[in-house]
C-alpha cells in the first residue's frame, strides 16, 4: 500500500517539473523575441478650402410694398368700372366712376354765375377807376366774384371724389361692388396691391439678433412655387423684441417680376436640425392643438398629435387646411373674416431646448370640402 502511494507521488513531482520545464522554455523564448508594435494604417486626403454659411430658419408672411382696399370718398351710384377683377393698372387710372350728373348740372349752373361775376367785376373797377361808386361797392362786386370761383371748384372737387383712380401702380382684385349698385362713403370698392416687389414678414428668437444685419441675403421658398427658392434682402429690424415671446419682428424684400408671390400665402417650417412642433398656443383659443387631417381609405379623418409634429432635418412641412394644421378651439371671442389671430408655435430640437415662433394667421372663411372628399366621413379624434 504504502508502495503504491510512493509511486504516485513521485509521479505527480515528475509531471510537475516537465510543465515546469515547458514554461521555463516559453518564457525566454518570449524575453528573447524582440518587440515590435505592428504598422498603423493610416489614410490621407488633399485639404481645399470651402465655405460654410451658418443659417437661420423662420416662418415667414408675404405682405405687399404697398397695398390697399380702395373705397369710395362720397356717396353714389357706381356708374361704371373701369377695370376688370384682377387687371394691371398704372398710377392716376380711373378704376371706377360714381354718378355726378346731379354735380355736373351744379357745376354748370355754378360757372355761369362765376362768369357773370367776373363780367360784373370788370365792369365794377372801370367804375372804380373813374371814381363813379364807392370802394365798398367794388369790395362786395370783389367778393362775389371770388365767392362764384369758389362754388366752381367746390364742385369740381365734389366731381373728383367720384372718380376712383389707383394711387400707385399694381393690380387689382375682385372687385365688391356692380354698376347700379348704391354705395355709401368709405365702402371697400376693391383690393389694389403693388405685386412686382414683396415684403417676407417674420420673427427671429432675441438671442439670434446680433447674427442680423440690413442687407443680408435670405433664401425664401414657398409652397405653391415647388423646387424654387426667391433671394430676398433684409430691409428692416424692428427696434423692440416683443416681451412676450422674446422674438423680434424682421422684414426682407423680395424681387417679384412674374407675380409668382402673392400676399398672405402659407409659409413653410424648414429646420436646419431634426426638431419637433411639440405645442401650440393663441390669446384667442382656450385649447390649441395640433392636429393631421388624412385620408384612410374612403374616409377622412382628423387626429391630434399628443406627441406633437416631426420636423425633419432641412425638410419642408406645410401648415395649411386637408394636412397637418393647428386646431383652434373653445375660442374667448368671435373672429371674422379679416381678422388677423397671433399663434404661437413652441419647437423643440434635440438638445430639449425650446423656441417660440411667432406667426400672423389671417381668418378667412369656411369653404366646401372638395368633391372628391364630400361622402368622407370626418373624424375627429382627441
Amino acid at each position: 500500500m504504502l508502495k503504491k502511494f510512493l509511486i504516485a507521488v513521485g509521479g505527480f513531482f515528475v509531471v510537475f517539473l516537465m510543465l515546469g520545464a515547458v514554461k521555463s522554455a516559453q518564457v525566454k523564448k518570449m524575453v528573447s523575441t524582440p518587440h515590435t508594435m505592428p504598422a498603423t494604417a493610416v489614410s490621407t486626403t488633399a485639404a481645399e478650402a470651402v465655405e460654410w454659411h451658418s443659417s437661420l430658419h423662420a416662418i415667414g408672411t408675404l405682405a405687399p410694398v404697398q397695398g390697399i382696399t380702395l373705397s369710395a370718398d362720397a356717396d353714389g351710384v357706381v356708374k361704371s368700372i373701369a377695370v376688370d377683377s384682377g387687371a394691371a393698372v398704372q398710377a392716376g387710372d380711373t378704376i371706377l366712376e360714381l354718378d355726378t350728373t346731379v354735380e355736373v348740372a351744379q357745376l354748370a349752373a355754378a360757372e355761369a354765375r362765376a362768369e357773370l361775376a367776373q363780367a360784373t367785376i370788370d365792369r365794377t373797377k372801370e367804375l372804380w377807376n373813374s371814381q363813379a361808386i364807392s370802394k365798398s361797392e367794388y369790395d362786395v362786386a370783389l367778393a362775389s366774384t371770388k365767392q362764384a370761383r369758389a362754388e366752381v371748384d367746390a364742385l369740381k372737387a365734389q366731381i373728383a371724389k367720384k372718380q376712383v383712380r389707383a394711387p400707385f401702380a399694381g393690380r387689382v382684385g375682385i372687385r365688391l361692388v356692380n354698376v347700379g349698385q348704391f354705395i355709401a362713403r368709405g365702402a371697400p370698392l376693391l383690393p389694389l396691391q403693388q405685386a412686382d416687389t414683396m415684403f417676407v414678414n417674420f420673427y427671429v428668437p432675441q438671442r439670434n439678433i446680433p447674427a442680423l444685419a440690413l442687407g443680408q441675403k435670405v433664401s425664401v421658398s414657398i409652397d405653391s412655387v415647388t423646387g424654387e427658392t426667391f433671394d430676398a434682402t433684409l430691409t428692416a429690424i424692428n427696434s423692440e423684441v416683443d416681451p412676450a415671446t422674446r422674438n423680434v419682428s424682421v422684414q426682407a424684400t423680395v424681387p417679384n417680376p412674374k407675380e409668382l408671390l402673392r400676399a398672405g400665402m402659407f409659409a413653410q417650417i424648414i429646420s436646419s436640425s431634426d426638431a419637433r412642433l411639440v405645442e401650440a398656443k393663441s390669446a384667442v383659443a382656450g385649447v390649441v392643438e395640433i392636429h393631421e387631417m388624412s385620408m384612410e381609405g374612403n374616409m377622412m379623418k382628423m387626429r391630434a398629435l399628443p406627441n406633437g409634429l416631426e420636423l425633419p432635418a432641412g425638410k419642408a412641412v406645410d401648415l395649411k387646411p386637408g394636412g397637418y394644421h393647428v386646431m383652434l378651439m373653445d375660442l374667448k371671442q368671435q373672429l371674422k373674416a379679416g381678422d388677423t389671430v397671433e399663434v404661437t408655435l413652441v419647437v423643440e430640437g434635440k438638445d430639449k431646448k425650446r423656441e417660440s415662433i411667432v406667426l400672423k394667421a389671417p381668418v378667412r372663411a369656411l369653404t366646401a370640402m372638395p368633391a372628391a372628399a364630400a361622402p368622407a366621413d370626418h373624424q375627429h379624434k382627441h
